[in-house]
């Protein structure tokens, strides 16, 4: 497993003593030994202040409400809902790509919107299963990329007013919920793919590779500013004006859209709300955050960051999508995310009568009950020095990441991210403190490197987070030995253990 290393030097010169005392005997030659000890610190000194140099100058400032988050809910709702991943009375090429992978003319595809009438939607219960699971943001798609606006647009009628049969917006009754809940706002916006709208040209994976060219195959008519102006601001603005309080845009496949537009974009966003942030999917460097999807970093990310991840295999529904990801898979990605300083944003897909599926309900309960017990080390915490390690029970050949090709197509069936369980420790820090959750560990005892003597410093006390039970522990030079407790989930075998040392051993820069 990679480790990620952020080096205070003022925990060395707290340590002097005992690094200098464990050195000579280990040389057990004086000359030798203040030779050596004088250039190994002095390359440590500079070594570690460029570290923080660069730790600091990289990142961004962002409301702390986002940074401390952590964990959020995607939801992708549309019109391809309602095939449930059929066409024509057999598997669709695609599921949430329906309408390009099946070449749909746009008139027809937006037929679907005929029947689409989600009776059962119940927005509060929505926002009440995503604070239940510990979420604190919410991301739904307004328009994916059919063009087709899950809202009442006054600047498309292409959209549920004009041609769903549903009474009301359903965008409008999710953002009431979320503020009355207290859960923030996000809007997801496809910004360079639009199939209903004519001047939308593509280039990925070539020219033309995601266009619309069935109803408009002239590609190199096709003007993005066009569109630009006719439906993306005007609808932006619907979006940031008729909702209340929007906390994120959450922009998709930004293609061909020039520096001038998104900057144009960006400045459109802050005037209307000055308090929202915007992903790095506006392009052309105006984003706060970076977005991996359907993969984990494999070290920790110097400036904020988030990974979108599905639940099961698709994105959007399919009546016949079995493959879910185990809540101790789903509790274990977090907490990778989350070591790394980024966050986790989990992907629910709704059936077409607005109801989430009871697979996924009953992982956001697990995902809840988890970390009604955990959850102090959870949010408002940062990166530890080291990220994580693979407890010495392990499989040898278990890989924590999975190959990622970034040549690869991502716009469909696109997991990347490794199914491999084995035992491992994750850290994170808050406040001085330093949280270790050992999961999925088969054994009495956890025998922890990183937190040894040698790599740690001396441990005052140890706790069992959500519990008063008391634990044994012993320390050395060679490793941390915890005895575990029984696992209190059987779903989700992870404990989480709070670590106060003797001296200040956070050893980090702010995030």
């Amino acid at each position: 497993m990679a480790r990620q290393y952020f080096v205070n030097p003022f925990f060395v010169l707290g340590h002097l003593d005992y690094i200098y005392k464990n050195l000579y005997l280990f040389t057990m030659n004086k000359h030798l030994f203040s030779k050596l000890f004088f250039f190994a610190f002095l390359a440590f000194f500079i070594l570690s202040g460029s570290l923080v140099n660069t730790f600091a100058q990289t990142n961004k400032d962002l409301p702390e409400w986002w940074q401390d988050a952590k964990f959020g809910m995607f939801i992708h709702w549309g019109l391809f809902t309602q095939t449930e991943g059929y066409w024509e009375g057999r598997k669709a090429k695609s599921v949430g790509h329906i309408m390009l992978y099946e070449k749909i003319p746009y008139k027809e595809y937006g037929e679907l919107a005929h029947d689409f009438n989600p009776e059962k939607y119940d927005p509060e219960k929505w926002v009440k299963d995503a604070l239940d699971a510990g979420m604190k943001y919410l991301v739904i798609t307004t328009k994916h990329h059919p063009g087709f606006a899950m809202y009442h647009s006054a600047s498309s009628d292409y959209d549920m007013e004009n041609l769903s049969p549903y009474p009301r917006d359903p965008m409008k009754e999710l953002a009431d919920a979320c503020h009355k809940y207290g859960l923030k706002l996000g809007f997801y916006y496809s910004l360079g793919r639009d199939w209903q709208d004519p001047d939308v040209p593509t280039n990925w994976p070539q020219k033309g590779g995601r266009s619309n060219t069935w109803d408009f195959p002239d590609e190199d008519a096709k003007v993005f500013n066009k569109y630009f102006e006719r439906k993306v601001k005007p609808q932006i603005t619907e979006l940031l004006t008729n909702y209340g309080k929007v906390d994120i845009v959450w922009f998709d496949t930004p293609e061909l859209i020039s520096e001038t537009e998104s900057k144009e974009l960006k400045e459109l966003i802050l005037n209307l709300q000055p308090e929202c942030i915007v992903n790095n999917r506006i392009e052309n460097g105006q984003g706060d955050y970076l977005v991996l999807e359907q993969r984990i970093s494999d070290k920790a990310i110097l400036e904020p960051w988030e990974s979108c991840i599905t639940m099961s295999r698709y994105w959007t529904y399919a009546s016949y999508d079995d493959e879910w990801k185990s809540p101790e898979l789903l509790v274990r990605q977090l907490l990778n995310i989350i070591s790394k300083g980024g966050n986790y944003l989990l992907n629910v897909a709704p059936d077409p009568l607005g109801r989430f599926p009871d697979e996924a309900r009953k992982r956001l309960h697990l995902i809840g009950k988890w970390m009604d017990q955990n959850q102090e080390g959870i949010y408002n915490t940062k990166p530890w020095k080291i990220t994580g390690e693979i407890l010495e029970t392990s499989n040898s050949s278990s890989s924590e990441q999975e190959s990622y090709d970034s040549k690869k197509p991502t716009d469909q069936d696109n997991d990347n991210t490794s199914k491999t369980i084995y035992p491992e420790v994750r850290f994170t820090q808050k406040d001085h403190h330093i949280y270790a959750y050992v999961a999925s560990l088969d054994d009495t005892t956890a025998k922890i490197i990183s937190l040894s003597l040698a790599q740690a410093g001396k441990i005052k006390s140890i706790s069992l987070l959500g519990s008063n039970k008391k634990i044994v522990w012993k320390q050395n030079l060679e490793n941390l030995e915890i005895k575990l407790p029984k696992y209190p989930l059987k779903e989700t075998p992870i404990l989480g253990f709070k670590i106060e040392f003797e001296m200040d051993n956070t050893a980090m820069t702010k995030q």
